[in-house]
């Protein structure tokens, strides 16, 4: 079968490689019809991903078709469209006991860790697999992972109805979480520098926009909460700085989620912690969202299609590259198919 494969940091392929066969009474085979672009997917041709031994078939966000089932398999059948969820765990470690399963000691994500779904065909237990109504698209079905992701901020920090909740970034991660914030039934602000990031934004509920480059943020927070600032503050950006001014821009007994994996120390006084009794969260990946997020999706509550900009078919994944990378202010998803 057909796989796209960085060889190498650089070196991106459209390979042969064998196709996978059902070799426990669990496992499950599934054509695939989509798959989304993320960028850790980028990260990884670029060589930057930590965690990847090369050559590497990538790919996380996965939509197909089930094509063949184990002899154990009780809750699929051939012909039904799945959504791959991408992480596998050992379950007796200290997180997985905690009922934290995406922060693993022994964590495998698909296209990262091994090999994922930017292929023809996808192996992988039935637990990873979760049905999707067929009156949902295949390229709605693949970004059911990228909105468990702002789920998952959603919930680490704690939202609920009436909240006022600030999301720095408006890429497609930013996005999620608004969505997600948006449908816990809070009043949500977004930042982000592009003006057609901002556009679309308000273009699908988000209650006040600002470009930091074009005003004070702190003084527009101020003033759009009345003095209280943001309940849950959300930085989808990930720099020293965002996450230094998240924590002044979050209210007292407010919380601070934080998606970034930047590296560089932040300057953050104890003072603000203490004397606002702030919660300071980090939210990574996502655990026990998918069966949630599957539900809304097929109850029409919220749908992935919002998040996609760009589709390619996937032999085209060269020009789909270039696309992000020379274009990332036009594009919010982009999703193969295959």
């Amino acid at each position: 079968m057909r796989a796209i494969q960085v060889q190498e940091p650089g070196k991106l392929s459209i390979v042969e490689i064998e196709k996978p066969k059902i070799s426990s009474p669990y496992d499950v085979l599934v054509q695939v019809q989509c798959v989304g672009i993320c960028g850790s997917d980028v990260h990884i041709y670029h060589g930057s991903n930590p965690f990847t031994v090369y050559p590497r078939v990538i790919g996380h966000e996965v939509s197909g078709v089930v094509a063949e089932l184990g002899e154990g398999v009780e809750f699929l059948q051939v012909g039904d469209r799945v959504s791959l969820e991408p992480i596998e765990f050992c379950g007796t470690c200290y997180a997985c006991r905690k009922g934290q399963q995406n922060v693993c000691e022994s964590l495998q994500v698909f296209g990262v860790h091994k090999d994922g779904g930017m292929s023809e065909f996808v192996k992988a237990h039935e637990q990873k697999w979760h049905k999707v109504n067929k009156s949902i698209s295949a390229e709605a079905a693949a970004l059911i992972e990228p909105l468990t992701i702002g789920a998952q901020a959603t919930f680490r920090g704690g939202i609920q109805p009436g909240d006022t909740v600030f999301i720095m970034g408006a890429g497609p991660t930013g996005i999620a979480c608004l969505l997600m914030a948006k449908e816990a039934g809070a009043y949500v602000m977004i930042s982000d520098f592009n003006t057609v990031r901002l556009e679309y934004a308000t273009s699908i509920g988000a209650d006040a926009v600002f470009q930091p480059d074009k005003e004070d943020i702190e003084e527009a927070i101020y003033k759009e909460t009345k003095g209280e600032l943001a309940n849950v503050v959300i930085d989808a950006v990930g720099t020293a700085g965002t996450f230094e001014q998240a924590v002044r821009l979050a209210s007292v007994a407010g919380t601070v989620v934080t998606l970034g994996f930047n590296e560089t120390p932040s300057q953050i006084p104890s003072l603000l912690l203490t004397k606002k009794e702030l919660k300071v969260v980090g939210s990574r990946l996502q655990t026990n969202q998918f069966q949630g997020v599957v539900k809304k999706v097929n109850k029409g509550m919220i749908s992935p299609d919002e998040l996609i900009s760009h589709r390619f078919h996937y032999e085209k994944v060269d020009e789909a590259f270039k696309k992000l990378e020379e274009h990332p202010e036009e594009v919010r998803k982009i999703v193969l198919t295959f």
